[in-house]
């Protein structure tokens, strides 16, 4: 595999014996790295954009109000985190349960004994109703949930002080006409990038295989660069037009449309076996739209 196509380089990490050093700057990695007796040397891949951070020297140039924002979120504490728990549990002190719970030295607590049970739950969802209430809420909590099919934590929403809670209600509705109507400004906005991007995405199918019908070449650029789902056409590449994006949906629909894939796969037959057995068909497919018209 070629990875400096896919835009990684390599850079020289010395391995040392482990002996008192004194700190020295990295190297970059276009130098040559002299080697001490007994040392190793291995090869790291490296993102461009990381590079920077390796080089001693080198700050990232962030203006200011960005800096400020960043040392704020450093040096803010962490947010209390409640649980909501998927398995019956009790409260270390009281024995009681609940629906909610938060994790201490003796172990789960219910929110009572947590001193926490004034606070009322805001689901989540409304971004800038979350965003108030918890700026005037002078205690506050985040609430996360285990999700068995993602295996991780997931946020629920918050505890807040009720007054909080209302204060930001009232801060919502005073300015709910206006944020409507930037969400909508948004909308259209995004509507209309969504249109240009598949229509700049048809066109660069119809460069790269000119033998693609055009009502193909459109069905497959909307597919792909439809928002929200995560297909090559909503990738960083896909967004550029980027020719290895670009061919990559075509495969993929040319897979799904005009081979027997899906059936292989209602019949039980693997992911890996099916696209081998497939693959001769896209290949014919694709080199005959490839064609020169």
């Amino acid at each position: 595999m070629d990875l400096g196509a896919r835009g990684w380089q390599r850079l020289r990490v010395v391995m040392l014996p482990l002996t008192p050093l004194v700190p020295r700057p990295v190297r970059r990695s276009s130098e040559t790295c002299a080697r001490p007796a007994g040392a190793t040397t291995t090869l790291t891949l490296v993102k461009p954009n990381s590079q920077r951070s390796l080089e001693s020297g080198e700050a990232a140039a962030l203006e200011d109000p960005k800096r400020e924002r960043i040392t704020r979120a450093q040096d803010a504490p962490p947010d209390l985190l409640v649980i909501q728990p998927v398995r019956d549990w009790s409260c270390a002190e009281c024995q009681g349960t609940g629906d909610l719970l938060i994790m201490d030295e003796p172990g789960p607590l219910c929110l009572a004994c947590a001193d926490l049970d004034h606070l009322v739950f805001l689901p989540a969802g409304d971004t800038a109703l979350t965003r108030r209430a918890k700026k005037a809420s002078g205690l506050s909590a985040v609430v996360v949930r285990w999700s068995r099919t993602r295996k991780r934590y997931e946020r629920q929403g918050l505890l807040v002080e009720e007054m909080a809670l209302e204060q930001a209600e009232q801060q919502c509705l005073a300015d709910e006409e206006a944020r409507m109507r930037r969400r909508e400004r948004d909308r259209e906005r995004r509507a209309a990038e969504d249109v240009d991007l598949a229509a700049s995405t048809a066109s660069e199918i119809r460069r790269l295989f000119p033998r693609c019908p055009a009502g193909r070449a459109e069905a497959i650029a909307r597919h792909t660069s439809l928002r929200g789902s995560g297909r090559v056409g909503r990738s960083a590449a896909g967004r550029s037009l980027d020719e290895e994006a670009i061919t990559l949906a075509v495969v993929a629909s040319a897979r799904h449309e005009d081979t027997e894939y899906d059936s292989l796969l209602m019949s039980g037959v693997n992911r890996e076996d099916a696209r081998d057995r497939i693959r001769p068909a896209v290949d014919r497919i694709l080199a005959a739209w490839a064609q020169p018209v």
